[in-house]
């Protein structure tokens, strides 16, 4: 039996017992499941396995964004015109075959656009090219067709959520520590509302964890977000839903929480998608000032937020730059004053902040 009959037959077993099966039975059923769709993110063996071609893709610019969505709905227009690179359109499936990147400026930063070739139902099953999409990417535009887009987003978000792909979540609030002995404790900080403690023991006995601490600290965690938290090769990834549209179709598709109604044959609502991706990538622009120079405005230092103290700030233009600082100066949102403040290496920096580094 192959590893997509495995994965089918489990499935069918979780959606007709669903009623009666215990939480512990259910709770191996999820483990079972998510070992299985482990083989098909990350095959061990040859045959066709590994990534196609087109997918071993040069990383430029400040972050990388991916395009997905089913072949024919507008996703190689799009691009072509945001960027101005040639990904071949037409109106037959499966067009696009490999990855095609362009380049996208936002803001003075240049943001990596990937266009990835269509998903199709069952592709995180091995089917069609669906499975080589780019986990790597820091924000993925999902393409809708504007005639059936609820339906096209469950397809799709099944589609991802099969090659371990979490959109618009944070990793769950969840923490599994192994140790040498002492069986297991679960406690929990929080009502456990969505998962019991059987249903938990079967999670952890399908993955022979014998002896393990799990602490549950935010409310309605799941069994998923356990299975999540085990097997460790989760993405979790922002998404904006794309839909090309007509003037007259805009108010019902703003109704789709994370979506951004565009029309590339007519270039509306554009802009909007362009503060969409800057707004979700995170991105910290910062000036550099040279002593007695006015500041640089024309190559902003981007930094990812999380990321943006000043010490981020010097070793993304030279690693030396943070051992030779004496100080540094900060104008902008994050100073206290308008005169500027002086600031060490720790100093979390502010989008649009102006930063001068005075050497020893």
């Amino acid at each position: 039996m192959t590893t997509v009959q495995k994965i089918k037959e489990i499935e069918d077993e979780m959606a007709t017992q669903k009623n009666k099966a215990t939480s512990y039975h259910l709770g191996q059923l999820k483990a079972k499941l998510a070992k299985l769709r482990r083989e098909l993110i990350s095959p061990s063996g040859g045959g066709g396995g590994g990534p196609g071609i087109g997918f071993d893709v040069a990383r430029t610019g400040v972050a990388s964004v991916g395009f997905v969505g089913f072949p024919s709905v507008g996703k190689s227009t799009l691009m072509s015109k945001l960027t101005g690179t040639h990904s071949e359109v037409s109106e037959i499936d499966f067009t696009t075959l490999t990855t095609v990147p362009g380049t996208l400026k936002v803001h003075g930063a240049p943001i990596q656009i990937l266009d990835l070739p269509g998903i199709i139902e069952g592709a995180n099953d091995g089917r069609g090219r669906g499975r080589q999409v780019a986990r790597t990417c820091n924000l993925i535009f999902i393409v809708l067709d504007v005639l059936k887009p609820l339906g096209d987003k469950k397809i799709i978000e099944g589609e991802l959520e099969g090659f371990g792909i979490r959109l618009n979540k944070k990793p769950p609030a969840i923490l599994v520590r192994k140790k040498d002995k002492g069986g297991i404790a679960i406690t929990n900080t929080v009502p456990l509302t969505n998962i019991d403690q059987e249903e938990i023991k079967a999670i952890l006995s399908e993955y022979k964890l014998s002896n393990v601490d799990v602490t549950i600290r935010e409310p309605n965690m799941t069994a998923d977000d356990l299975v999540d938290v085990i097997e460790g090769n989760r993405v979790y990834i922002p998404a904006l839903y794309i839909d090309a549209i007509s003037i007259e179709e805009l108010d019902l598709l703003y109704k789709i929480p994370h979506s951004v109604p565009i029309s590339s044959r007519e270039w509306l609502n554009i802009d909007e998608l362009s503060e969409k991706m800057w707004d979700a990538l995170e991105l910290v622009r910062v000036y550099t000032k040279p002593r007695g120079q006015s500041p640089d405005y024309s190559a902003p230092v981007v930094l990812r937020r999380g990321r943006c103290s000043v010490e981020d700030f010097c070793n993304a233009i030279h690693k030396e730059i943070a051992k030779q600082m004496k100080y540094a100066v900060v104008w902008g949102a994050s100073a206290k004053h308008s005169r500027g403040q002086k600031v060490g290496l720790d100093h979390i920096l502010e989008d649009e902040d102006v930063v001068h580094i005075a050497k020893k």
